[in-house]
């Protein structure tokens, strides 16, 4: 199947709105990006033009981003583009969204915490397993000494 992937690098323009569907979570929220490039007149960074996506997530990256993003953090997304054109009132309308695949934020602007999600709760907990033992046994007098090898002394 052709898809078109991308991966876009901005800034989250509104606050993640999360909703509990039958299908299972999903969020959505808005994603500017800004190119930005070297005024050469101005000697000096400029912003270019802004564009606006809209960005959707499902299952638990839905649960996920919407627990962690915030309107101005700086993130990566990645997922599936999709091109909307439609007639609203006798005006056409274009939308670009992103199936997102995978959000985090962008280390090269900040820090970030990671905290695993814990998994829903879907079965009983699992009974706790015993550490396993590691340890080499120890020999007991009915079996046979193993040959040891010689020290080797180094001149």
């Amino acid at each position: 199947m052709n898809e078109t992937l991308v991966c876009a690098v901005g800034n989250v323009a509104t606050q993640p709105v999360y909703r509990e569907l039958a299908a299972g979570p999903s969020a959505r929220f808005r994603l500017a990006v800004t190119s930005r490039y070297w005024d050469r007149e101005k000697n000096t960074w400029t912003d270019g033009h802004t564009n606006f996506f809209t960005v959707w997530a499902n299952r638990q990256l839905a649960t996920n981003a919407a627990a962690s993003l915030s309107v101005g953090d700086p993130v990566v997304v990645q997922g599936r583009l999709k091109v909307r054109t439609e007639s609203r009132e006798g005006q056409q309308w274009t939308s670009a969204d992103i199936d997102a695949v995978a959000i985090g934020h962008d280390l090269a602007r900040g820090t970030a915490a990671f905290r695993r999600a814990g998994k829903p709760d879907t079965a009983a907990p699992a009974a706790p397993r015993p550490e396993p033992d590691w340890e080499t046994p120890r020999e007991s007098p009915d079996t046979p000494a193993r040959q040891q090898p010689e020290p080797v002394t180094v001149p």
